[in-house]
């Protein structure tokens, strides 16, 4: 069962394979993404993400071409890729899927969602299946409080899950199914992720509404109620305009929710606004 499995920290793992993947190409894309800032070594977080991208994971030799387009030492670079927890040392899987356990989604759920996949997958923390298809993980607080508890597959949401409906999305995402995060994104893969976060985007940022209904309650009350917000002389000025799109005011489509209809979007929503 996964409660025997031991933590990632007490498995060995190869510092280096000796074959890397990082080819002139990836070479020239980090002096790509050097040359975006006034100081080079302002590019190192997307650098290595880019090494993500290619290796699927930071590994020593990543870290070593970082350095050099750079003109850092190998231990600079190691500093920020080991504080970092987006910065895998560990290969990770087709899919990362992390289940808040911080205090309010621990409360509503996370903790029993994180219980079954452990057992569900057969993994424990930060250990990914045999398949190779899933890496699971334990996050801290996702700043979505108001649809705990909350997953995230490689950074995208899903909102308002339960036990039932995290192992039905761990099914889709190993048999390939098309899955989409509540927030609209369809979930691509990992490293296909850490390239769009490396600074080479994939041409699909505005698919799907960036907010919910529920993140959006103030918003809505404030133009309700026909509140405005100070114009910073100190007295009352002009409402706030927004580029909140009705899709997006409208939040999650619950035909792209595995498994639970949002509350969000539901009539029965129990969560008043006032």
């Amino acid at each position: 069962m996964a409660e025997n499995h031991a933590t990632a920290t007490d498995k060995p793992v190869p510092y280096s394979t000796g074959d890397s993947a990082i080819t002139e190409t990836t070479i020239a894309e980090m002096r790509e993404l050097a040359a975006r800032y006034p100081v080079g070594r302002s590019a190192l977080l997307p650098m290595l993400h880019l090494v993500q991208s290619v290796e699927g994971r930071v590994t020593p030799e990543g870290i070593e071409a970082c350095a050099e387009v750079l003109g850092l030492t190998g231990a600079e670079v190691s500093a920020v890729a080991t504080f970092y927890t987006m910065y895998k040392r560990r290969p990770v899987g087709d899919y990362h899927v992390g289940v808040c356990t911080n205090t309010l989604c621990a409360v509503m759920g996370g903790d029993l969602i994180f219980e079954r996949l452990k057992s569900h997958l057969d993994v424990g923390n930060d250990e990914t299946t045999e398949d190779g298809k899933i890496t699971l993980e334990h996050l801290e607080c996702n700043a979505a409080c108001d649809y705990a508890p909350v997953m995230m597959v490689n950074w995208e949401f899903f909102d308002d899950m339960t036990p039932e409906s995290a192992t039905q999305l761990v099914d889709d995402l190993r048999e390939g199914a098309e899955v989409k995060s509540p927030r609209g994104a369809t979930i691509c893969s990992w490293r296909e992720t850490e390239r769009v976060l490396a600074g080479f985007p994939d041409g699909r940022a505005d698919e799907g509404p960036t907010g919910g209904k529920a993140s959006l309650a103030g918003l809505r009350l404030a133009r309700e109620r026909n509140w405005t917000a100070p114009n910073g002389n100190g007295s009352n000025g002009r409402a706030a305009e927004t580029t909140v799109s009705p899709e997006a005011a409208a939040g999650p489509r619950p035909e792209d929710q595995p498994g639970k209809e949002s509350q969000a979007v539901n009539g029965d929503d129990s969560r008043k606004e006032d």
